[in-house]
């Protein structure tokens, strides 16, 4: 159903409808705390589910069905992605035994964030609107009913993601420097000094530094990636309430929004296919950057 169906059905306003939106569908209905774990975004957490079995899939499709003679355009679209992960990797991670672990984990990353990014480019109210007819049919109120389709716009999915390359980056900090090597580094470096009273006087600065660092690299690679699909959400949403205006009004002017709509619409998403790659691309390439520089001392 279209935005303007959905909003003359349930009588919502621009804002209750793109507050509608952007809530969740959680396992808990009361108000949320500011900080509260015990609340689980149920829709980020099966899309992203969904779309990591989907890429998982069309990868060992592609590894079943390849060949040693000349490739299909399915086989070579992969052997260039593969062959486009693997070179960053030579170039970041220096580390030929580390790389056979970092690269097709760069790969993963790649593929998965591209195709939870992707599903900016559904309708807007597509896979809300097909939830509500489930909502409705199990006896609840379908205005109730919350659905969010891009679990890269929900801030909880990229935080996780980066803390988990944070806990890669930490396991490689240990395993190439030793803990003990790793150790001595948070305290002694980026500042080194000479002699022990200097050396004593650094050791809090360093070691401030230097957790100062992970968790600035750790939220920053996150909320990069969750601010430009929440941003490029939001726009689709505003876009679908020009379409609106035909619902609430037949004038001229309504139809004239409503094709307006649908031009921005199709011109957002033709723009949004770039912005979908890049960032899936740029948070693959913080990842072997991050992880390359686990495997150097300061």
């Amino acid at each position: 159903m279209s935005a303007e169906a959905h909003a003359a059905e349930h009588a919502l306003t621009a804002p209750e409808y793109i507050g509608h939106h952007l809530r969740h569908l959680q396992n808990k209905v009361e108000p949320q705390a500011i900080v509260d774990w015990s609340y689980i975004n149920i829709d980020s957490v099966f899309w992203s589910v969904v779309m990591g079995a989907l890429g998982v899939f069309l990868l060992w499709k592609a590894a079943r069905k390849a060949t040693s003679g000349v490739p299909g355009r399915f086989q070579a679209a992969v052997e260039l992605l593969v062959e486009l992960v693997d070179t960053q990797a030579k170039g970041i991670v220096h580390n030929a035994t580390s790389r056979k672990a970092v690269a097709p984990a760069a790969l993963t990353v790649f593929i998965w964030i591209f195709f939870m990014n992707a599903m900016d480019l559904l309708p807007v109210d597509l896979l809300p609107r097909v939830w509500e007819g489930v909502y409705a049919a199990a006896g609840h109120d379908p205005h109730h009913a919350y659905m969010r389709v891009v679990p890269t716009a929900d801030l909880s999915i990229t935080l996780g993601m980066s803390i988990s390359v944070l806990l890669i980056c930490l396991y490689y900090n240990m395993k190439i420097k030793g803990v003990g090597g790793w150790i001595k580094e948070l305290f002694t470096a980026p500042f080194h000094a000479h002699g022990t009273v200097g050396t004593l006087l650094l050791l809090i600065p360093n070691f401030f530094l230097n957790l100062v660092e992970f968790g600035a690299k750790t939220i920053s690679h996150g909320m990069r990636l969750w601010g430009n699909m929440y941003a490029g959400e939001l726009v689709f949403m505003l876009i679908a309430l020009l379409g609106a205006a035909v619902g609430a009004s037949l004038s001229a002017g309504g139809i004239g929004l409503w094709i307006l709509g649908v031009l921005a619409g199709s011109a957002w998403a033709i723009f949004h296919i770039l912005i979908i790659a890049l960032q899936a691309f740029i948070f693959m390439m913080l990842t072997l950057v991050y992880i390359g520089q686990a495997h150097e001392g300061h």
